[in-house]
């Protein structure tokens, strides 16, 4: 039976409304955050009719706090009395109910991929030219401009591409993922929309308040000022990419909160593996953690540092350590995570070969919803209807009614998983041959589902594995070449902290000497320079990983 930390009970019982909650990887904030919850209704704190506005930064980090909360909260109560989304859900539920206030049209299109992206494309700009326009609206966008505003902004010499792709948004009625913050920004500043929120959530969760942008926060603050409970860690900033300004975050909500209650025991890690995340401290300004039962890791945990001659060799070598695990504690999970999609192929081409399953988090169809509207479209197929029909892809679309849908994170998962299912139908797999392969979406969702995991360290934030395998370590891929200034360079050691501090059991960081480029010649690299920290913490080397499996108790291993 789970039993709360003196942290966590006090979490749960703080009489003050506005609570800052510091808590590296694996102390257990979700389960203090669910806690929380649970004592501020039990409390009375949050009188009904009145909700707890629940908020985070993805879908599977929704997922991950519901069904903490289910331990603690019947489903009525669950329901009616806690709203759990993520930011720009909650855009697009302000923008849906109240786009009048500033004088848009609510049914304008909410956006399921990356529209902007997709412009740049069609017009065949390179690289650099795409990047500076996506960067460009969004800095355009992180204020609360008009739609004007934004114009008469994007009408400065050099923004002249931004420009026309804005126009050609406006005229076509869409919005985008910047589109939603800002516009929301503005609904709130109608002090009787805001009235109605403040009333309608007596109190307000933003999980992973390091990753907030100061436009976020402002969303937050006309909600909640002064009722918000914030947790995360500023060591986790790792989206500066996009706005967040941990930093700047980070003075204002110690400004706002009138309590600080800071986790230093991880619940989460091994010994081994907390000397590898806290070796990273001078780096990340971490906080320094130590294990809260360091006598029940069999062996201490395993950390270790494996070098390749080639990016090949290294994914073969990974494809048969998972082999090795998955055959000792089937029933354990393994995240193999890189900085960049690009250099986790050679491992899921290295699986793919040796016939081993693994789920890419990349699907937009292991999002557990998307599954699970998937599913059930599929147990009822029109295979009839879909035949005859001549748009094949608005068939599907219009089966899982697709425009109901109105959370944008939502709506992406289920676009490309509609993708998934219009390419796999044409080639000729049957609906109950598609539904057979979706392998989440009831009892088993991607956060708890066994075997191996392949993601890249932005997308894994806030999950953990058993054991995790760290592929790329190399300068130019981790710390990313793009990070030049001494801010990007420290967000990049965040990133990598943030992949290390996923693992229980133990972790692996690995590097190759050559890595092939996408034209296929084969580059040299070096190793990362994040490796010197690393060192200290006296991570094993490979003859030390293969002494460490085979002198293991396996049978403890897999009971922990």
């Amino acid at each position: 039976m789970f039993r709360p930390t003196a942290s966590q009970i006090a979490i749960r019982d703080a009489a003050a409304h506005d609570l800052l909650v510091i808590a590296p990887a694996g102390c257990g904030k979700t389960e203090a955050l669910a806690l929380r919850i649970q004592g501020l209704l039990q409390r009375g704190d949050v009188r009904a009719p009145q909700k707890i506005l629940v908020t985070t930064f993805s879908n599977r980090a929704r997922d991950n706090i519901r069904e903490r909360l289910r331990d603690y909260l019947s489903l009525t109560t669950l329901r009616d009395r806690v709203t759990v989304t993520n930011f720009h859900g909650l855009a697009a539920r302000l923008f849906r109910a109240h786009a009048n206030v500033i004088g848009l049209d609510p049914a304008m299109i909410i956006p399921d991929g990356d529209w902007v992206g997709a412009q740049c494309r069609a017009q065949g700009f390179d690289f650099n030219t795409t990047a500076a326009v996506q960067t460009t609206l969004r800095k355009a966008k992180q204020k609360p401009r008009t739609d004007e505003e934004v114009e008469d902004y994007l009408r400065a010499p050099g923004r002249e591409a931004a420009l026309a792709i804005e126009r050609q948004r406006v005229s076509e009625g869409r919005l985008t993922y910047d589109d939603l913050p800002r516009l929301a920004e503005l609904i709130l500043a109608d002090d009787l929309v805001a009235d109605l929120y403040q009333a309608l959530f007596g109190s307000v969760i933003v999980d992973e308040f390091q990753d907030l942008t100061p436009q976020q926060l402002r969303i937050v603050n006309r909600i909640g000022y002064k009722k918000t409970t914030y947790a995360g860690d500023l060591a986790q900033g790792i989206y500066g990419f996009a706005g967040a300004e941990p930093s700047a975050v980070d003075t204002a909500v110690r400004a706002e909160c009138t309590e600080v209650i800071e986790f230093s025991e991880s619940h989460r890690s091994s010994p081994a593996v907390l000397a590898m995340v806290n070796s990273m401290r001078g780096l990340t300004a971490g906080t320094a953690l130590t294990s809260a039962d360091p006598a029940s890791w069999p062996s201490g945990g395993l950390a270790a540092s494996v070098a390749h001659h080639t990016a090949e060799a290294e994914g073969t070598w990974v494809t048969q350590v998972a082999q090795a695990l998955t055959a000792r504690v089937p029933d354990q999970r393994i995240g193999v995570i890189a900085r960049t999609l690009g250099r986790r192929r050679f491992v899921e081409e290295a699986l793919t070969a040796a016939s081993m399953p693994f789920y890419r988090w990349d699907d937009g169809v292991l999002d557990t919803e998307t599954a699970r509207t998937l599913r059930s479209m599929l147990a009822r197929f029109d295979v009839r209807g879909y035949d005859a029909s001549t748009d094949k892809l608005e068939f599907l679309r219009d089966a899982v009614s697709f425009e109901s849908v109105t959370d944008p994170t939502g709506r992406e998962s289920l676009s490309d998983a509609l993708l998934w299912c219009h390419d796999l139908l044409r080639d000729g797999s049957s609906a109950a041959d598609i539904r057979s392969r979706i392998q989440i979406g009831d009892a088993t969702t991607l956060i708890t589902a066994p075997g191996v995991h392949l993601l890249t360290g932005h997308v894994g934030k806030g999950q953990q594995f058993d054991w995790v395998v760290v592929v790329g370590l190399e300068d130019g891929v981790l710390p990313d070449f793009r990070a030049t200034s001494a801010e990007e360079k420290t967000e990049e050691a965040r990133v990598l902290s943030v992949m290390l501090s996923r693992a229980r059991h133990g972790v692996v960081v690995s590097r190759a000497s050559s890595v092939p480029t996408n034209a296929g010649r084969p580059m040299n690299r070096t190793p990362s320079s994040f490796l010197v920290n690393l060192t200290s913490a006296g991570p094993l080397n490979d003859s030390g990983l293969v002494s460490w499996f085979n002198a293991a108790d396996w049978s403890a291993i897999a009971a922990r």
